[in-house]
């Protein structure tokens, strides 16, 4: 996917890469790749640090539109550095409602490159949600999300209400669970359990009820009764 001009992107990414990389620390870099199964290379920064850095970086810079976020994003990805990605999430978490529904396949795009639950997670719950939230038609592409053969999609589609409480579309909620209920990887699993168990702080009868009557994996049930009990 290719980024869009913009020069929001380029003076982030020029201020962004010689920030980040001069407060680089190798050895603790080393440590985060291995915590991270070497799903990428580190430079080396703590998340308070990597904060503190950014707000540095994010200076006297403009209020993007979307097509800013978009380059910011897909410039960001093409960095092999995982911090580079988290200000990349951060941005379009932080500029989310100048996000048009236009930006799904931008979203999707990132979810599903370089995949691991770091970035995927707050990409559901902050970005492709406030999406869905804004425009309900993409719900029907949740439908499809739900059904992807990548199991980080599918993780999306579960995770994508997770802070919606009771605006929750709770028919789809328990449809997406009882769809992936018969996955095999830990991932969806786990996913399956804490959109319940986050569900449950809203209504928990109705999570006791649907755990009872469908079979889950016993991690799914473990999480999404985690803190109401059978």
């Amino acid at each position: 996917m290719e980024p869009p001009r913009s020069a929001v992107a380029d003076t982030l990414l020029e201020r962004l890469t010689a920030t980040y990389a001069a407060a680089a620390d190798p050895e603790r870099a080393e440590s985060m790749r291995t915590y991270m199964k070497d799903i990428a290379p580190f430079l080396g920064l703590t998340m308070p640090d990597r904060r503190a850095l950014s707000r540095t970086v994010l200076a006297g810079t403009p209020r993007p539109d979307e097509a800013d976020c978009t380059a910011v994003a897909l410039r960001c990805w093409r960095l092999p550095q995982r911090e580079y990605h988290y200000f990349a999430v951060d941005y379009l978490r932080r500029h989310v409602t100048r996000l048009s529904s236009g930006f799904l396949p931008v979203a999707r795009h990132l979810v599903s490159t370089v995949p691991w639950w770091d970035t995927v997670d707050l990409l559901a719950c902050h970005v492709v949600g406030g999406l869905v939230a804004a425009d309900p038609k993409l719900r029907a592409d949740m439908d499809a999300w739900i059904e992807d053969d990548d199991l980080w999609i599918a993780r999306t589609a579960l995770l994508h209400q997770l802070r919606y409480k009771d605006a929750t579309d709770t028919e789809r909620l328990f449809a997406y669970c009882v769809r992936q209920s018969g996955h095999p990887d830990f991932f969806i699993r786990k996913a399956i359990g804490w959109c319940l168990r986050e569900y449950a702080k809203t209504d928990p009868e109705a999570v006791r009820a649907f755990v009872a009557r469908e079979r889950l994996s016993p991690l799914s049930v473990r999480e999404a009764l985690k803190n109401i009990g059978p």
